[in-house]
Formats: C-alpha cells, structure tokens, sequence
C-alpha cells in the first residue's frame, strides 16, 4: 500500500474562492454577554497567525529543497509512530501541503476570523483558535486509529505499519472550522453569497457543510482530505462555547441575586 498524507484541503475553500463576503457582520446573536470589542479588518491574532502560518511554509518549502521534510516532524502523526511527538498536536496546523492549502485556509481564517476577534477579544479568539485545533487533531487521531486497523484486518500488520508511519495530518483547516461553526453561531442571519448571487444565511451554511463533511468521513470520500479533523474542529468549537454560555449566564445569576 502507498503511504498517504491527510490535510485538511477545505472543500469549503474551493467555494469561498465565489463568496461575496467582505461586509461587517450586521445582525449578531441576541445574546447581550456579547459585544463588540472594537474593530479592525486585520486584528492582532489574525495577523500575527497569518504571518506565522506564512513563515512555516517558507520554512518547509526552503527546507524541502534541501531534502529536509519539515512536515515529518511538525505534523500530526499517529500516537504510535516512529516520528510522533505530542508538540504536533500543535505545530501541525501551522503546516500545509502546498500554497493553495496555505491560501485558502489563510483567506478563511481571514474572512470569518476577524469578526470574532473583534467581537471576543484577542485573547479569547486565540484561545478557541488553538482548542479547535487541538481537537480536530484529537480526533483525526482517532480516525487514522480505526483506519489502521481497518487496513491491518484487510492487508496485514506490515501494511498496517506501514499506513500507520506514513499518515501525516497537516493543515489550518480544523481551527478553521471551528471558526467557521462559532461565526455561524455569532452571527447566526449573516448572509453569505456563494457564487456572488445564491445567498445562504450562516446558521444553515455551516449546517449544511458540516452534514456533508460528516457524510463525506463515514462514506470514506475526498482523498487525502482530513473529514474527521474538520468535524472535530467544529465539535470543541460548540462545547466550548456552550461552556462559555453557561459560565456567562452563571455570572449573570450571581449579579442578579447579590
């Protein structure tokens, strides 16, 4: 069997290259435990997570050309693998496989990041930026775990050792769909125009991609695309805003009776 690289190559990114979205969100959750914290169309967290993602694949790309792989050491391998360290569950998202991986992840955290850092805060937005991520590669982990064995109970546990050594999750694409899911839930009426004419409202986008990345994981389709990483992204993304939902309203409650 060949050994395979995951990436999570945003199938979503080859739809924003249409969307005519560069407007400020104008109709936010009714939720009053949120306000704006300012804004800025390049606020600090984005701009500094652009620049790094940036200068990672510089790296790589300097790197390759002397025949050093950096994604062999910085992306997500599996638990047991010979070149797995637990750091890849965060340097992982800072590596892509290729400049269009780079630019459309890049482009995405731009388009729906900087509404939520302006309406977080930096420090707030880092922090869910870097949980997503984590999580996507949390369960991307657990996704190439079920595929080994699939593969050993199909080829043998050579082959198995083999898929297992040469499976390596790269890629923004995780944080990004947390992103994606808390801008659907922020700005819930939002309109985005795919296409530049066929309006969608964000709530029922980010439903509806995140439908077709849970059917594209279990029906195994897309190639190295990294389905279960997406959703995983987009899973602690909603756990840890319900978190902070109920921690605001426990907070709220403690002023009222007080």
């Amino acid at each position: 069997m060949q050994g395979f690289r995951k990436f999570g190559n945003l199938n979503l990114l080859n739809i924003l290259n249409f969307l005519n979205f560069l407007n400020v969100p104008n109709k936010m959750n009714n939720d009053s435990s949120y306000r704006m914290q300012g804004f800025s169309f390049l606020p600090p967290v984005v701009k500094n997570l652009l620049i790094l993602n940036a200068l990672f694949f510089l790296a790589d790309f300097t790197l390759k050309n002397l025949g050093f792989d950096l994604s062999d050491y910085l992306g997500l391998h599996y638990i047991r693998a010979e070149h797995y360290y637990p750091f890849q569950y965060l340097t992982y998202m800072f590596m892509h496989a290729n400049f269009s991986h780079l630019f459309f992840n890049m482009f995405a955290l731009w388009m729906f990041g900087y509404s939520l850092e302006n309406l977080w805060g930096s420090k707030k937005f880092l922090f869910y930026y870097l949980l997503t991520g984590f999580g996507a590669g949390v369960i991307q982990t657990l996704a190439v775990g079920i595929d080994i064995m699939h593969v050993i109970n199909e080829y043998g546990s050579v082959a198995g050792q083999h898929f297992m050594e040469n499976s390596v999750t790269v890629g923004a694409s995780g944080a990004v769909f947390g992103i994606l899911l808390a801008f659907g839930w922020m700005f819930p009426n939002q309109m985005i125009y795919v296409y530049f004419f066929l309006p969608i409202k964000a709530k029922w986008f980010v439903i509806i991609y995140g439908l077709i990345e849970l059917f594209a994981g279990i029906s195994d389709t897309g190639g190295n695309v990294a389905h279960f990483a997406h959703l995983g992204g987009m899973l602690f993304g909603a756990a840890l805003i319900l978190i902070w939902r109920k921690q605001d309203r426990d907070r709220d409650n403690y002023r009222h009776f007080s």
